[in-house]
């Protein structure tokens, strides 16, 4: 296993962690998306497009983007996704709401510094996303995320006009 690098692209993998959806979640993810695509948005859900990294087309999913801040983040709960493999090599996007859409750049966060990113992502969505993260929360220790950080990719986004 080798280190990822932030934004390099060949770094597709840089650890296992890749948690396939539930029966629940795959249920659950359809209902959220048909909301978000008709400007409900549930804890400040959006819809994430990126272009696919060998097909070019658009690929979507629903996130819950982080303001933390002046600055803004995408937190992969998942680990090691397509979306997250697709914005390594697009490191660009949209994020959508209705008929609203945010176009952003973005750049891959280093492990040393995702611990207060991460942090305030559990502190938000926790009720969520708290499975992904094996036991920890908002009261785990800056050791215990910057342990798990590597699993955990994140990307600072900044909108594009």
């Amino acid at each position: 296993m080798r280190a990822s690098i932030p934004g390099d692209a060949t770094a597709l993998a840089a650890t296992p962690r890749n948690i396939r959806p539930t029966r629940a979640d795959r249920l659950f993810q359809p209902v959220m998306g048909w909301l978000v695509r008709r400007g409900v948005s549930l804890a400040g859900a959006r819809t994430l497009a990126v272009r696919g990294r060998t097909s070019g087309e658009w690929r979507t999913t629903v996130v819950n983007p982080l303001d933390l801040g002046d600055q803004r983040f995408l937190v992969a709960p998942r680990g090691h996704t397509q979306w997250v493999r697709n914005l390594r090599v697009a490191l660009q996007g949209e994020l959508r709401i209705g008929r609203r859409t945010e176009q952003f750049t973005a750049i891959e966060v280093a492990d040393s510094e995702k611990v207060p990113v991460l942090r305030e992502y559990l502190v938000r969505w926790w009720w969520e996303v708290g499975r992904f993260f094996d036991g920890l929360d908002k009261h785990s220790t800056d050791a215990e995320l910057l342990a798990v950080a590597p699993d955990f990719p994140v990307f600072r986004i900044t909108s594009r006009g």
